[in-house]
């Protein structure tokens, strides 16, 4: 059944070949794993590929197969290619240019359609859920022509960050037993990719394919040139209605022989059905239902810490976490618990809402969560001052929607222990200023808050000092506790919390109030200075409206709002600096030094749209239609750049080219949210 129709026709003759390369799909596992590229087919990033697989640490997420090569060969000869490849030396292979006829994406999966001679081809592509394992799937709509298929799968076997020209170079070496393909690259200490297609003849034809261009590496100012090695290609003959698939997977064979093609595409459409049987009603249908869909890439099981799995499970709970963004985010703790509303509670999954929240919980170490866990890697960094007031944020978000009290009790000792610890100082200089109970933060060579870029000792925007939102979130942390300490019979404790919350609420409001521009400093006491503070007009003053608790007076509501609005406010999110201040940087392009330089200087960012409007229906409580519009291009945007998804960010200046991940999970957790608040 199909829920969503995402339809991007082609027409050669009136469409620019660019789209084809500058349009992006991806599918998700559920572990961490993804395949992604372009609709032509070429692999323009070091992260593109049928299969990048999520192993157990050490080797984390892995390009375990980047490119096939599909050609249709008919019964005179004619051969015809219908994918792409970019070759150094300005050699573009775009097949798919000129027989594609409509890419869509169908219940949030791509699907492709290839109109050759007579011939009407489908092609889509399906991960498992829970493994990593694709299949690439081929079936004949209509003709009367039947052409062999022939497929050359190529290999770099390399970590997903690794530079593209850094391959594995083999030796190779491949193990046929009754049309099933095992491969290894020698001294490599992976596991073996599996391959099958079906009865398909395979010829053993080893080649090195040199000098494949990855243009946006290229554009990124990162090494854009890299081989890739192909052990022989298989060959299938066509027939109507019946299905081709070449499947790839680093699981065993039992495990791989368990779903047929057809049948793993009915379990995934059943899994599909049954996320929008959970959402909200709002969101089963149109944008909302897509969105969905999108929402579903970023919540997955961790493929690389079976200890921690382990442990959960030994406990009767299971471990989740949320993939910040695809393709180079891991799992973040501030991205997490800003995305959990929108990604696991307006679409039903509150069970995994809660695992998410206590396995954060667990690893909270001195009051803090982690900040992010680097891929391959067990342990994780804790470099942050606000993920772990938005853990509270989160917890609140979940209790609204549950009511679950015996999480409440579960977390209630952790989340004491995390405000003790800012009250009498952790890491990073995080610590309450006894003299005026505002939070401070920050240590040299750190980036703690979200504004977080750094390039070698550059911190980009460091904002040490008592950050507007840092002090906005523990204001809201410490109310919350106080009323769940109440509920839970701690008096005292919640006596304690209201004492310092009313007394952060008395200062922020007599410290931050920049009254020659009617908004908020973004900083007081820089740097330790008494005094020194930062009016730069950035988007982070929302918060001390947008949070539950809101730690602004109301009676400056208005002004903050309007102020955003005016300076800071676009089509598709807010910027991260006015366009009057002097380090405003209108475009988010070029290498890394130029993209950090702008990341939060300027550039646009989609996941504030939803503290904007939560903060403005604070203010305009009756203009919900209104809010509405503040989300109008993001369903257009489905088509330009990730398909089906929300990019991270977008530039400053109009027309927004957006940039950064193509699928950012607090982008689609806060578009979604909104839109279903302003229903």
């Amino acid at each position: 059944m199909i829920f969503t129709n995402r339809s991007l026709p082609w027409d050669k003759e009136s469409h620019s070949r660019e789209l084809l390369l500058s349009r992006e799909w991806l599918v998700t596992n559920g572990l961490g794993g993804f395949a992604s590229g372009t609709i032509s087919g070429a692999i323009t990033r070091r992260y593109h590929g049928l299969l990048i697989a999520a192993l157990p640490a050490p080797h984390g997420r892995m390009v375990m197969w980047s490119h096939v090569s599909e050609h249709l060969r008919f019964a005179d000869d004619e051969c015809v290619s219908l994918g792409g490849e970019e070759r150094a030396g300005g050699q573009l292979d775009l097949g798919a240019a000129d027989y594609l006829n409509e890419f869509r994406l169908e219940n949030g999966l791509p699907v492709w359609t290839y109109h050759v001679r007579d011939l009407i081809l489908e092609k889509r592509v399906l991960l498992l859920h829970g493994q990593n394992t694709v299949h690439v799937i081929y079936r004949i709509l209509s003709g009367e022509q039947r052409p062999r298929l022939e497929l050359r799968p190529a290999f770099s076997f390399r970590h997903y960050e690794s530079p593209v020209n850094k391959s594995r170079r083999g030796p190779y070496r491949i193990t046929a037993i009754d049309h099933r393909y095992e491969i290894a690259a020698a001294q490599s200490g992976l596991p073996l990719l599996r391959m099958k297609a079906g009865e398909a003849a395979f010829t053993v034809s080893p080649q090195n394919i040199h000098q494949v261009v990855y243009r946006i590496e290229q554009s990124r100012g990162y090494a854009h040139e890299g081989d890739l090695w192909s052990p022989g290609f298989f060959q299938m003959d066509l027939r109507e209605s019946d299905t081709a698939a070449l499947i790839a997977s680093m699981e065993s064979w039992d495990i791989i022989d368990v779903l047929t093609p057809s049948a793993a595409l009915a379990a995934e459409s059943e899994r599909r059905a049954k996320m929008l049987d959970d959402a909200l009603p709002a969101a089963r249908t149109g944008f909302p239902a897509e969105l969905v869909f999108a929402a579903d890439q970023f919540i997955i099981t961790p493929a690389g810490r079976a200890e921690e799995a382990a442990r959960a499970r030994a406990a009767g709970d299971e471990v989740r976490t949320v993939i910040a963004g695809y393709h180079w985010f891991t799992d973040w703790g501030r991205d997490t618990m800003i995305s959990l509303e929108g990604l696991a509670l307006v679409t039903g999954r509150c069970l995994e809402a809660g695992y998410i929240l206590r396995t954060f919980a667990h690893y909270v170490s001195e009051g803090l969560i982690p900040n992010m866990f680097p891929d391959g890697k067990k342990a994780g960094l804790y470099h942050t001052a606000d993920a772990t007031l938005w853990f509270f944020h989160a917890v609140n978000r979940y209790l609204y929607y549950t009511d679950d009290q015996t999480t409440l009790r579960l977390l209630l000792p952790t989340l004491i222990d995390i405000a003790e610890h800012h009250l009498r100082g952790t890491r990073f200089n995080i610590h309450v200023d006894q003299h005026d109970g505002l939070l401070v933060q920050g240590e040299e060579g750190y980036q703690l808050t979200w504004m977080d870029a750094k390039m070698g000792d550059w911190v980009v925007t460091p904002r040490r000092g008592k950050a507007v939102e840092v002090n906005a979130l523990w204001y809201n942390a410490l109310e919350l506790l106080a009323r769940w300490c109440g509920e839970q019979g701690d008096l005292g404790g919640a006596e304690r919390y209201e004492d310092a919350a009313k007394r952060a609420r008395h200062s922020f409001n007599e410290r931050f109030w920049f009254g020659d521009g009617g908004y908020l400093f973004d900083v007081v006491d820089c740097n330790g200075q008494s005094g020194a503070n930062d009016s730069s007009c950035r988007p982070n003053q929302i918060f001390a409206i947008s949070l539950d608790h809101p730690v602004l007076e109301q009676a400056r509501w208005e002004s903050v709002m309007q102020v955003a609005k005016d300076k800071l406010l676009t089509t598709v999110g807010l910027r991260s600096l006015s366009p009057d201040h002097p380090d405003y940087k209108p475009i988010y392009s070029g290498d890394l030094r130029s993209r950090d330089g702008a990341y939060h200087q300027g550039t646009v960012w989609a996941w504030l749209i939803g503290p904007f409007i939560d903060a403005w229906l604070k203010v305009h409580p009756n203009e919900k239609q209104h809010a509405r519009e503040f989300l109008s291009r993001f369903p257009a945007h489905l088509d330009e750049a990730g398909i089906g998804t929300i990019s991270e960010v977008f530039d400053a200046r109009e027309p927004h080219h957006p940039g950064g991940c193509i699928a950012q999970a607090w982008s689609v957790a806060e578009v979604l949210r909104s839109w279903l608040n302003t229903a």
